[in-house]
């Protein structure tokens, strides 16, 4: 049995990629607030709706999915019920392995992810760290909940920092490109339905020749350059406006944000 706490976006992507992989919705629970919402889910998908202390008293695995600022209430509530042999899954942004143990039964297993949001169309990225107590076994299950609705990587616990600032922020710089892009697009006249079917379908085309063909990006962007044309042009006005130091500074920032949620901040 899961129980998966916390069905907004990223919860609903996982237990419904589960159901879609095959498993049975009477072994998955889930949570929310909002008795509308829990409703809603169980109309949907068939799972059973139940507060968080139920879920950790029925499901041999927890799934954390809510906001960095709720952790150390939720870990409050649900901890007299958690097991010794629970396995607590946190898809929390910036929340440590060692906050959620501290917070939990002695020698509970905590394994930390960080995923994005491509989860939604089974095409996700997550990286995961084990905590003290977690086994090979527990993370094996755990990147197998993951897999469910795109890739897993395993980590350790020191890189995901900067894991939440490339892949887990990494959607939203990709989208803010393609803004760009339509914009830019809609510049030149062309009409923004177009301008954004050439946008969408370029990043997508792009992202998967980059994916199969394992070449270095460097060089795919080289094999479309020609001398003195039109993407040498267009790459000397990037590089002159020191794009490519702007994304770094940009993931820098979301490294630093992210070691702030695990203080507190």
């Amino acid at each position: 049995m899961i129980g998966v706490l916390g069905a907004g976006v990223m919860g609903e992507a996982l237990f419904s990629g589960l159901l879609a992989s095959g498993w049975e919705a009477a072994d998955i629970v889930v949570t929310d607030r909002r008795e509308s919402r829990q409703a809603e889910l169980t109309e949907k998908y068939g799972v059973r709706a139940v507060s968080n202390a139920e879920a950790a008293e029925v499901a041999d695995t927890l799934v954390l999915v809510v906001k960095p600022q709720d952790v150390a209430d939720l870990l409050e509530e649900i901890s007299p019920a958690v097991r010794p042999s629970t396995l607590v899954v946190s898809l929390c942004a910036g929340i440590t392995t060692s906050f959620i143990e501290e917070r939990l039964p002695a020698g509970t297993a905590v394994v930390r992810v960080m995923p994005n949001t491509p989860a939604l169309v089974a095409a996700g990225m997550a990286a995961l760290a084990a905590g003290r107590h977690a086994s090979r076994e527990q993370v094996a299950t755990a990147k197998g909940l993951l897999e469910a609705v795109g890739e897993a990587l395993v980590v350790p616990e020191k890189y995901l920092d900067a894991v939440t600032a490339l892949s887990g922020t990494g959607p939203a710089y990709l989208f803010y490109v393609v803004e760009a892009m339509i914009d830019g697009g809609v510049l030149l006249g062309l009409p923004r339905d177009i301008a954004a079917e050439l946008a969408v379908q370029t990043m997508y085309g792009s992202a998967k020749l980059l994916r199969e063909t394992n070449q270095h990006p460097t060089r795919l962007r080289e094999q479309v350059t020609s001398p003195g044309g039109t993407t040498a042009a267009a790459i000397r006005q990037l590089e002159d406006h020191r794009v490519r130091a702007a994304f770094m500074t940009a993931i820098e920032a979301a490294r630093d944000r992210s070691r702030e949620l695990a203080a507190g901040s």
